[in-house]
């Protein structure tokens, strides 16, 4: 996410999701395995990006996994971010052709 939207959130006390997020319904999330690709597919070319890491068993039943790309299963946030559930945040700088560098995740 922007480094500025996880700035606001924090300040906030609440992350209601990116405007693509509200327009689904839900707070869009990857796991370690599937953050690489979600940075190349959506992400590209965005500089100032943040790597937020949660645990999924904190967010409780709001969390849903649905299909998504590839029929694979995704973690959709039913519900608001509350910034004192994520456990790190990491820089996403920009490889030279534009991709984020996710680098090792839990």
């Amino acid at each position: 996410m922007p480094r500025r939207d996880w700035e606001a959130a924090w300040n906030a006390g609440v992350y209601e999701g990116s405007e693509a997020d509200r327009a689904d319904g839900f707070i869009h999330f990857s796991t370690a395995a599937q953050a690489q690709e979600t940075a190349i597919r959506h992400f590209r070319g965005q500089a100032g990006l943040v790597i937020l890491e949660v645990e999924a068993d904190d967010l409780g039943g709001a969390l849903k996994w649905e299909p998504s790309r590839g029929g694979g299963l995704f973690p959709h946030l039913y519900g608001v971010l509350h910034p004192g559930l994520v456990r790190g945040a990491a820089e996403a700088p920009l490889d030279p052709d534009g991709v984020p560098l996710i680098g090792p995740l839990p």
